[in-house]
């Protein structure tokens, strides 16, 4: 039988594929693709720690410029893959760079917030990755990162003529991440991605839930993200 991470990543492949030749129109100046230049860090996370039936999936919205944009894993930061994680593999550049977001891999010295928050909450209740990755896994519903220049576009302020097709391709491969891994529950780091699992899921044997987003454009999550996402998490009985 085919293993989940196997198919997690014959899953990643097609998306990755699907994806290639969607354009944007303005305000959108690069879309960046993680799945296509930092590859090999990503299938490093599928294959090391999509195995196996997990109880929770967290989902995220899309890749940060700090996070999984340079390391090619969700929520990213560099100092949870590469010392927590123990993964880091080589980063190449996307077909056309953005200047004001330079690609600089596992080298990058800018860290990023909500991945930092996310991770952190659970090195901290699981010291050992490999003991947090037996029954969670994190993805994202978009693998692409949009930019107008310096500053981040997140995929729910494109103009639903692009959102469309793109929210195709996203919904099935959610529903393959969720067939691979067989959840009980997938819980939605923010309202989009829970907005976007709960469409994407209907008919699935799968429960959804949410916590707070950490981004620190959040208020919210400037004030105490991981007790504020800890205490969600126990109130919708996810965590005991």
């Amino acid at each position: 039988m085919e293993r989940s991470s196997e198919k997690l990543i014959a899953a990643a492949q097609e998306l990755s594929a699907v994806l290639a030749p969607m354009r944007f129109a303005a305000p959108v100046s690069h879309v960046y693709n993680p799945l296509d230049y930092a590859w090999a860090p990503h299938e490093q996370y599928l294959r090391r720690y999509g195995t196996g039936r997990k109880r929770i999936v967290f989902l995220g919205m899309n890749p940060g410029p700090f996070g999984m944009v340079q390391t090619g894993v969700p929520f990213g930061e560099i100092e949870a893959v590469r010392n927590w994680m123990g993964i880091e593999a080589p980063v190449n550049k996307p077909a056309v760079e953005n200047p004001k977001r330079p690609i600089e891999g596992f080298a990058c010295a800018r860290s990023e917030v909500s991945g930092r928050r996310l991770w952190g909450l659970f090195s901290q209740h699981f010291p050992r990755a490999d003991d947090f990755f037996a029954e969670h896994f994190v993805a994202n519903y978009c693998p692409l990162a949009f930019f107008d220049h310096g500053r981040n576009l997140t995929p729910d302020k494109l103009p639903a003529s692009e959102t469309a097709p793109l929210e195709a391709a996203c919904d099935a491969h959610l529903r393959a991440v969720v067939e691979a891994l067989e959840p009980e529950w997938l819980i939605g780091v923010g309202g989009f991605a829970e907005s976007r699992a709960a469409e994407a899921l209907v008919g699935m044997n799968v429960r959804i839930g949410r916590v707070l987003h950490p981004s620190p454009a959040s208020p919210a999550a400037n004030r105490g993200w991981a007790e504020a996402a800890e205490k969600q998490l126990r109130a919708q009985g996810i965590w005991c």
